[in-house]
């Protein structure tokens, strides 16, 4: 991989304000308790007509117990495996600690060009303390604000020297994007590390563990699509803490942006009230959907097992019942690619043009012999037209003398008349009735 920068140090020196800066977003959550970011999150930057991505990861603890800190320590050697070069970060205030001496111990040992890079140099002459931190071994010290971009124009400039130059004009590759949502502690992550057969994500058996939206690139077996691991969805009164309120709206963002969503489902719990919420999210927005039900072999298995769970399943969610249920084990690897397999096909769906002539040719017969109930006052509805809006979501309108006229039950009938016919299976369709 090249040109990738990642950005490591101990907890709280201010990584994630550094990469919110570098990528000009708030994909990182910034909070003041150390351990907020956990994963790696990858964002993409430029300078001076240098193109690169960057990686955040979170603060680099030596010597603890605490199950996430042992999880953040093998992402950050993960995340500099990965990188091209690292800006290791410290606190110019608080000074050279021990913690900051064991990572510059681990940087030393690799071949990686680093950056030193003091923080919080954000008042006049508090830079002049920078001068202790060559005693760390790395050459030479940058002064730095990340939340007001002092100095940041210095170190960028020495960070790009060791790059590839790449034209940020360039055009980007649109490829699907395939979030995996659902409850917390479901197994979405380890779904996508089975997937990327790698520990991209952190996996502990604490629900919660995920609380950025993790986007990776998965490109095997002929495939090419974003995935993206989400922080579980709380119900709105066991959200407590800031960073877990965060952590939510990350992910409904990260549905918002998504392509499809394949929604996640505990077997043993079956599907619950949250469940539904986020089904209902998804179909919102618009996206397609795929319900994964995950931990099947910890079911205990009678004839039509899954028949009966899958007719539960759409009678919750309905009236938009039209979807791919697979029943999963990640753990032990059963139907996980068939479960990409369906999010790609819904994909191809979503992205699907009828042609005007066509749904008319089909459509307008069917009207005719079944025309939609008279109005008020015996009035007859006419729909003379219907065409396919050119939009990211799957919208049809219908054009008649009386659209406010037109019954909800017969806009059912409609929708399911064009999925039976057109293979819209997993896509939420939308129907717009205007005057001719």
């Amino acid at each position: 991989m090249s040109n990738t920068l990642a950005i490591v140090g101990r907890p709280n020196v201010g990584k994630s304000s550094l990469f919110n800066r570098l990528t000009k977003t708030r994909e990182a959550i910034v909070e003041s308790v150390s351990g907020v970011t956990r994963d790696r999150i990858y964002g993409q930057s430029d300078w001076n007509g240098y193109e690169f991505s960057v990686i955040d990861t979170g603060g680099y603890v030596h010597g603890s117990d605490d199950t996430f800190e042992e999880e953040i320590r093998k992402q950050v050697l993960y995340a500099i495996e990965e990188s091209d070069s690292i800006v290791f970060m410290v606190d110019i205030r608080e000074g050279i600690s021990p913690l900051d001496q064991e990572v510059a111990r681990l940087l030393r040992k690799s071949d990686k060009k680093v950056y030193l890079t003091a923080n919080k140099a954000d008042v006049p002459n508090i830079a002049d303390l920078a001068g202790e931190f060559y005693s760390l071994g790395l050459g030479e010290v940058y002064p730095i604000s990340a939340m007001t971009g002092t100095g940041t124009g210095d170190l960028l400039d020495a960070v790009v020297e060791n790059f590839k130059i790449i034209s940020v004009d360039e055009e980007k590759i649109e490829i699907p994007k395939i979030a995996v949502v659902g409850r917390p502690n479901v197994g979405k992550s380890s779904l996508i590390n089975t997937l990327l057969g790698n520990q991209r994500n952190i996996v502990t058996p604490i629900a919660g563990t995920t609380r950025d939206s993790v986007y990776t690139r998965y490109t095997a077996y002929g495939h090419d699509f974003m995935l993206v691991d989400t922080a579980g969805l709380r119900k709105k009164g066991k959200v407590f803490e800031n960073v877990e309120f965060y952590s939510t709206l990350r992910t409904i963002r990260a549905i918002e942006k998504s392509d499809v969503c394949m929604i996640m489902i505990d077997a043993q719990s079956g599907i619950e009230k949250q469940d539904i919420s986020i089904f209902h999210l998804a179909e919102k927005n618009g996206k397609g959907i795929v319900i994964v039900v995950n931990k099947w072999d910890l079911v205990e298995k009678e004839t039509n097992t899954h028949l009966k769970f899958e007719s539960d399943i759409k009678e919750r969610v309905a009236p938009f019942n039209d979807v791919e249920i697979v029943f999963t084990s990640v753990k032990n690897k059963q139907r996980i690619f068939k479960a990409l397999e369906l999010a790609k096909d819904v994909y191809e769906k979503r992205s699907k043009t009828i042609s005007t002539s066509k749904l008319n040719e089909f459509l307008l017969p069917i009207i005719e012999n079944r025309p939609p109930p008279a109005a008020s006052r015996g009035r007859y509805i006419k729909i003379k037209y219907i065409t396919q809006l050119k939009t990211a979501r799957t919208q049809f309108v219908f054009f008649c003398n009386l659209p406010d006229d037109i019954k909800e039950s017969y806009k059912r009938f409609l929708e399911n008349t064009i999925r039976d016919n057109f293979d819209f299976k997993g896509v939420p369709i939308q129907l717009f009735f205007r005057k001719k």
